[in-house]
């Protein structure tokens, strides 16, 4: 089937948007002239986010809500879809990782469980709710925001790897099976951001360089514009990815089948190429 054509997004669903990169992608869409709906679990760290994107002349809302929680998920998306009419852009960015750097067998389940939740139960919930508002305005774009323990296994944060591998999986699949309707999906990796949640892990400790937030925004912003469209279901990450240089590999990626989460086979003879 042949991918449907969708013009670039007025309006973003962002999870996660509070503080760190959700903060930055609000504000730096806002900037762009693109309407938000901001969610958070925090009304007092939610409402000054949506205060500073109103600041810069487009609709915000935002709206307080577990992502995990399908209930409140569903009233938060009803809540931005009824406020801002559309959702072109879903932006899956709220994340959690275990607080401590442990191998498997000496981390809590619990505590892992909780990583998976957010990170891959929580889109899953929020791109089902969002998914037939996007559709019923002639599609749009998903972007989750994922990590390179996605595609490279560590010694550590075991339910995170687990979480974000399964998150490009979910997104590669929606691709696939919505593309023809106008959906296009993205995994993007942000880097080192200096944010909360990654400035006291351990496998930062003494780190003085970090990823700029506006290489995400960069990133997603071309995403929200349609420019990276024939690169749906791909994984890029900021700051290593511009949009000149995805656009200039445009060809090899599509070619080779690149920037994908998959098997790698031993060989052409490998029975399960």
């Amino acid at each position: 089937m042949t991918a449907a054509a969708v013009p670039a997004g007025r309006t973003a669903l962002i999870t996660g948007a509070s503080r760190g990169i959700g903060r930055a992608l609000a504000l730096g869409l806002a900037d762009r002239g693109v309407a938000v709906g901001l969610v958070a679990r925090r009304r007092e760290t939610l409402d000054p986010v949506v205060e500073e994107c109103r600041r810069r002349g487009v609709a915000a809302v935002g709206v307080t809500a577990d992502v995990a929680d399908r209930a409140e998920v569903v009233e938060a998306v009803e809540a931005v879809a009824g406020s801002l009419d559309r959702i072109d852009l879903l932006v899956n960015n709220a994340g959690a990782i275990e607080p401590v750097e442990r191998r498997f067998l000496d981390t809590d389940v619990e505590d892992s469980w909780r990583v998976l939740e957010v990170n891959l139960r929580g889109p899953m919930l929020v791109t089902r709710a969002a998914l037939p508002v996007m559709l019923a305005g002639g599609g749009g774009r998903i972007v989750g925001i994922n990590s390179g323990m996605a595609y490279r296994a560590l010694d550590a944060y075991t339910a995170y790897g687990v979480s974000k591998g399964a998150l490009a999986r979910f997104n590669a699949s929606l691709a696939v099976q919505y593309g023809a309707q106008g959906v296009r999906a993205f995994e993007v990796a942000p880097g080192n951001v200096r944010t909360a949640m990654s400035e006291p892990l351990p496998m930062f400790e003494g780190r003085t360089e970090w990823t700029s937030p506006d290489a995400v925004v960069e990133l997603v912003s071309a995403i929200n514009d349609g420019v990276l469209d024939e690169l749906s279901g791909r994984f890029f990450r900021a700051a290593a990815d511009t949009v000149e240089s995805l656009l200039a590999a445009r060809e090899r990626i599509l070619d080779g089948d690149a920037r994908v989460v998959r098997l790698v086979p031993y060989g052409p003879d490998d029975p399960l190429r």
